[in-house]
């Protein structure tokens, strides 16, 4: 099942938020039609449920049915009347009516405000290589907030503090049951479901010499290089776990469209990286973390991303305003978001403008 956070586009200001998932979809999650949560009338009489789905809280959900277990068999029972296109009926009433054309929908990002977000540096063998370091003898993490979190198609905003902005394709974990200590074998029964998602970095505020000026230094840590506004796409869906069955042999790829190029530039690949190669698994992860850190429904950990980020290429390659950044995880989706200057603008023709275009809302 696919979860989404959608609004309607066929008003001017866009519509209301709510829940759904995606029903028809291809296996990239390309296509299918919505059904609102909020349109399933026993989801709304199970404690919790209701009030998540009244709120557009995906955490809140979460926390009331912690592998979604409940409202993955209400849309199930949904049945052929929902993913058809007639109009059949299931046993509660529930009509294909109740579908909306994804074309009528933006795809917001589908967890707004996870209680913690736990990244994961050096995680990719590829990746430390490509830095001719030394391999970690533990995960390294490090911090993002809800601030930073935007969905497929919302702007990436390169502000003046930056001039070195980076991309990093990576796959995330959200969490479905409280997890404290729990073992290695036991720790995949706490994950609700996996997204896609971009650990945008500024480069010089981390402090990397390859993307400092002359006499700049960074900040010595890296909480503005990485948790500043806009620096975590995620989404576009919340795959749940059980159509992911081993998060382990993934690819993770990521694309950059210049803004050099025009309209018509074609995205030119950057990363290209599988999870297998990650020096630490998913389940070595959460018992990691939750030794120490006890992680809530609704809390993501993001995972780490592999070789060829621009930073580390020769020379560097930067995301500029008029840039689109892209990246996808197989089974997931792919995330495309333009990169903005700090008061919004693009240069006229590139495209981040056409992109910013087509993602407008419009009346009707």
């Amino acid at each position: 099942m696919r979860i989404v956070t959608f609004r309607s586009t066929r008003e001017a200001s866009g519509g209301p938020r709510g829940l759904g998932a995606l029903v028809g979809a291809a296996g990239d999650g390309s296509g299918g039609r919505v059904l609102p949560l909020g349109a399933l009338p026993e989801l709304d009489v199970v404690p919790g449920i209701g009030q998540a789905l009244a709120a557009t809280d995906l955490a809140a959900l979460l926390g009331a049915d912690p592998d979604l277990a409940t409202t993955r068999a209400a849309v199930a029972r949904v049945g052929d009347a929902a993913a058809g296109s007639g109009g059949g009926r299931d046993r509660h009433g529930v009509t294909s009516s109740f579908l909306v054309d994804r074309a009528s929908v933006r795809l917001l990002a589908p967890l707004a405000r996870p209680g913690k977000i736990v990244c994961v540096g050096l995680n990719y063998r590829d990746h430390v290589e490509e830095q001719h370091i030394d391999t970690p003898s533990r995960p390294t993490l490090f911090a993002k907030f809800a601030n930073a979190i935007v969905g497929d198609g919302d702007p990436v905003i390169r502000h003046d503090a930056t001039h070195a902005l980076d991309l990093e394709a990576e796959l995330g974990v959200v969490i479905g049951r409280r997890a404290h200590r729990v073992p290695v074998d036991g720790a995949l029964r706490h994950v609700a479901g996996y997204v896609t998602a971009n650990d945008v970095s500024a480069r010089d505020l981390q402090g990397q010499k390859a993307a400092l000026a002359p006499g700049e230094r960074g900040d010595g840590q890296w909480l503005r290089a990485k948790g500043s506004d806009t620096f975590l796409p995620l989404g576009p869906a919340l795959v749940t776990a059980d159509e992911i069955p081993d998060a382990g042999h993934l690819a993770v790829c990521s694309w950059r469209t210049p803004a050099s190029g025009g309209a018509s530039a074609e995205p030119i690949p950057m990363q290209n990286g599988n999870t297998a190669d990650m020096l630490w698994s998913v389940p070595e992860l959460i018992a990691f973390i939750s030794a120490v850190i006890t992680l809530e429904p609704g809390d993501l950990i993001v995972t780490g991303t592999p070789a060829g980020v621009g930073i580390f290429r020769d020379p560097p390659i930067f995301l500029v305003p008029g840039d689109v950044a892209s990246v996808e995880v197989e089974g997931l989706g792919r995330l495309d978001n333009p990169v903005v200057a700090a008061d919004g603008s693009v240069p006229p023709g590139s495209p981040a403008e056409a992109l910013l275009r087509r993602n407008q809302p419009h009346a009707t």
